[in-house]
């Protein structure tokens, strides 16, 4: 696998996978700093690196044409990564994604596009990406998958109607979503999304 990947631990079968996805301006090492948090000792973690720090040049709510070639190198990059962890055994159900701010929204473009039986998906304020959602670009089934969406009203980068729009989507689809909107939280992390996020993870939800 590239070195842009970052990899803690064993890819093998019978392992969970958690796929975790930073943000504009960050690393793989910092969205990598949440582990401790959560519940991930019997975890694979793998954490992609964006060249230059961002997976994609302008806001998530732009024209999707206007963020290529950007946008699909960066899906590229999710999907060589599952494509590694299944050819190590590790089947879907086992693999889980995290993704904060802009790689919040990647990792919901991603599984949405690709909608199958994931372990989980967790989305640290984000919300799926394009001027307008183009029904088209998603198909497949979640079969119940869970997905939390937290977010904070207001967000300087993430309007809360398209939190809802993705929800939709993601609902039509099968997944299982829970958002959770949280007043004046600022573009951060807070306490009452790891406690999601650790249901998920721990299998509760």
């Amino acid at each position: 696998m590239a070195n842009d990947i970052v990899i803690r631990g064993e890819l093998r079968k019978g392992r969970k996978v958690l796929v975790m996805v930073h943000g504009r301006g960050a690393t793989a090492a910092d969205i990598l700093s949440l582990a401790v948090y959560l519940p991930v000792k019997e975890f694979t973690l793998v954490a992609p690196q964006a060249p230059d720090q961002t997976w994609y040049p302008f806001s998530f709510l732009a024209a999707v044409p206007q963020n290529e070639p950007y946008l699909s190198t960066a899906l590229k990059t999710l999907d060589d990564v599952v494509e590694k962890v299944a050819a190590a055994g590790i089947v879907a159900t086992d693999v889980y994604f995290l993704g904060f701010s802009q790689g919040a929204c990647l990792t919901l473009e991603y599984c949405t596009r690709n909608a199958r039986k994931w372990g989980g998906v967790i989305a640290f304020t984000g919300g799926l990406i394009g001027d307008v959602l183009d029904g088209e670009r998603y198909s497949g089934d979640f079969e119940g998958t869970p997905v939390y969406i937290g977010t904070s009203d207001p967000d300087p980068h993430v309007p809360v109607e398209r939190v809802y729009e993705s929800e939709a989507v993601l609902r039509r689809l099968g997944a299982k979503v829970t958002v959770e909107v949280i007043k004046g939280m600022g573009h951060t992390i807070v306490q009452k999304e790891l406690d999601q996020a650790i249901m998920i993870l721990s299998g509760t939800r």
